[in-house]
């Protein structure tokens, strides 16, 4: 099967042992001598208009991705994938209106 990169960014990474949405690829690592694709890197956004930590980036090497389909990616993770911690959020207008 023939891909291109532009086209593998476009699809949506699932992790097979969790169902886990994982996101869709950025970047990738190429071995530069051979061409051989290595690895593929998501690098998630900040969840709120890109502000906000950004969660680490997550590598998914080659040997990891079990199946390229026509919208996915699946791939078969068992290592715990880091996810940002959720903090409390007020109210968009919440510091804009007293309460009393």
């Amino acid at each position: 099967m023939k891909c291109l990169l532009t086209e593998l960014c476009e699809k949506e990474i699932i992790n097979l042992r969790d169902g886990a949405r994982l996101g869709n690829a950025n970047d990738f690592e190429i071995e530069a001598e051979s061409g051989k694709l290595l690895a593929v890197i998501i690098s998630p956004k900040s969840k709120i208009l890109g502000f906000g930590e950004k969660p680490p980036e997550i590598k998914i090497m080659w040997q990891e991705i079990q199946v390229v389909g026509d919208d996915t990616i699946l791939v078969d993770l068992d290592r715990a994938i880091p996810l940002p911690p959720k903090k409390p959020t007020a109210g968009l207008l919440s510091g804009v209106f007293r309460e009393g």
